[in-house]
């Protein structure tokens, strides 16, 4: 078998390990708790479906690629809940190391573009990272209002918590935003995010 391909086989079995990374969200109807390969899945299903509402034009396989690959890094890293303010301030330097070791088991070429992407999604510039971070950010926001906010209140989350993770998503979709506002202000009305 000659070397490249190889390599890219390597690759293919580690990011296996990406579904052993659980998140913090659990799946619908109080299910277990989501997995990162699954939590990138339906983060491309949905960008694919809800194209339309994005405040920009995009490259539609860009998107989902790039929510596809974003999370690959957490097979190192670790998942980082969003609510946490000790994880947050370590977690570029894990993910950027993750980044090198595991995008490096590819061929040259192919390790370039994968880190391309992955670092045009964190840098949230472009019109296709814009709208794979309102992905990022509806999709657990819909699992965890599905299971009445039960991930929000283990974790005694604040209103403008949530809020403040859903700028990117008003960057991405001003239309999804306004569905993510009715969500959340529905939810701090049930208690299951704390009023601030």
């Amino acid at each position: 078998m000659e070397e490249r391909l190889q390599k890219q086989l390597a690759f293919a079995l580690e990011i296996d390990k990406e579904k052993n990374i659980f998140r913090q969200t659990h799946l619908t109807h109080h299910g277990r708790r989501e997995n990162d390969a699954e939590h990138a899945w339906h983060m491309a299903i949905m960008a694919y479906i809800l194209q339309e509402y994005a405040n920009e034009p995009v490259d539609i396989g860009k998107v989902m690629i790039m929510s596809l690959i974003h999370d690959i890094v957490e097979i190192d890293a670790g998942d980082t809940y969003a609510y946490d303010q000790a994880g947050i301030a370590t977690q570029k330097a894990r993910e950027d190391a993750a980044k090198e070791r595991i995008y490096s088991l590819l061929p040259d070429d192919q390790k370039n573009e994968m880190i391309a992407l992955f670092d045009e999604f964190e840098a949230n510039e472009t019109a296709e990272a814009r709208f794979a971070h309102a992905m990022d950010n509806l999709q657990p926001l819909l699992l965890n209002n599905s299971n009445d906010g039960g991930d929000w209140k283990e974790h005694h989350v604040h209103a403008s918590q949530v809020y403040g993770r859903q700028v990117k998503t008003k960057m991405g979709s001003e239309t999804l935003y306004a569905v993510v506002d009715d969500i959340l202000q529905e939810n701090i009305k049930k208690g299951n995010l704390i009023k601030d």
